[in-house]
């Protein structure tokens, strides 16, 4: 564990330059006490660790010191290759830096490892789009990716519905999700998500932006996700299951949100085994639709409308096998 820190703190300073050793321990998740120790080790070792003294001090490495990649385990070095999976980044026009980035590591590994490559191609795959979705790449995406790297302001006209808006945008990052390529950036002082493949006529607006540091991608990505889910999802319907109609509910449902939370609301079993529980839904239409996978192993308690389509079908249904 320790060997794994110390490696880590020289990469740390190798790619930083400076750090003080409260940024190191909170890198490394260790106390203050730890780096200093750690630092003493690593001078001891050889290694030309500096301290700068003062209010803009830090550690740094002497002498422009560059370590090889010769501490990387197996797993170290075979997840490297996964990180960089070829269809994502050759939708964004990277491909070639990936490969020339692979054959750079490929060098400094030391010659036991540098079958990393291999083995992680041979045993991972990466099929990002769903069976039925297809897999083209979106026209501007690699305009947006370049505006993303450089922090250029872009201008593009978005369709919405069956009409189109002229937006002026800070791109902050691009999310791939299910196949999907999103562009979330900042218009004015909200941050607002686009679908990519909707996106036209991308030009740069001529000027740069200063990024703010402090976003996250991920948390905001993530926050907003849940925020679209849960306010898509904003009826609630109520129904009772048997055994299997809970089972299978998960598989009807399109959001994990609805199936956890149907689960937590239910009732326990009555004596035929069936339950009862409020599932959140879109619409009463969607509902129908969901529901209707389900056959006879639900049956709509709330509201009047939906139980009223759900016993229209099961009329009908039963005329057809009558007949």
């Amino acid at each position: 564990m320790r060997a794994a820190r110390l490696i880590s703190l020289v990469l740390l300073l190798q790619s930083r330059e400076t750090m003080t050793a409260a940024e190191l321990a909170a890198e490394l998740e260790v106390s203050e006490r730890t780096i200093y120790r750690d630092v003493l080790a690593l001078n001891a070792a050889g290694i030309p660790v500096y301290a700068d003294r003062g209010r803009a001090g830090g550690y740094r490495l002497l002498g422009g010191y560059r370590t090889r990649l010769t501490g990387l385990s197996r797993t170290e070095a075979e997840a490297l290759f996964l990180s960089g999976l070829p269809g994502p980044a050759g939708d964004m026009g990277l491909a070639e830096a990936v490969a020339s980035a692979q054959l750079k590591v490929l060098a400094a590994l030391p010659a036991p490892l540098r079958d990393a490559s291999d083995r992680a191609g041979q045993r991972f795959h990466l099929d990002v789009p769903g069976w039925f979705d297809t897999a083209d790449r979106p026209a501007w995406l690699a305009d947006l990716a370049r505006a993303v790297w450089r922090d250029r302001l872009v201008e593009f006209r978005y369709r919405r519905g069956d009409r189109e808006v002229a937006r002026t945008v800070a791109p902050y990052g691009l999310v791939l999700k299910n196949g999907v390529w999103y562009l979330t950036g900042q218009v004015g002082d909200d941050y607002r998500t686009y679908r990519v493949d909707r996106v036209r006529d991308v030009r740069d607006a001529g000027a740069g932006f200063t990024r703010d540091e402090s976003f996250d991608l991920v948390a905001h990505w993530r926050a907003s996700a849940d925020g679209f889910v849960r306010g898509m999802l904003a009826e609630r319907v109520t129904v009772r299951l048997s055994h299997v109609g809970l089972h299978d509910l998960r598989y009807a449902v399109d959001a994990p949100f609805a199936y956890a939370h149907a689960l937590a609301a239910a009732a326990p079993p009555d004596s035929q085994g069936r339950v009862v529980t409020e599932l959140p839904v879109e619409s009463v239409e969607v509902a129908y639709h969901v529901l209707l996978r389900l056959g006879p192993e639900v049956e709509v308690l709330a509201p009047t409308a939906l139980r009223d389509l759900m016993a229209g079908a099961a009329r009908r249904l039963a005329a057809h096998y009558r007949d």
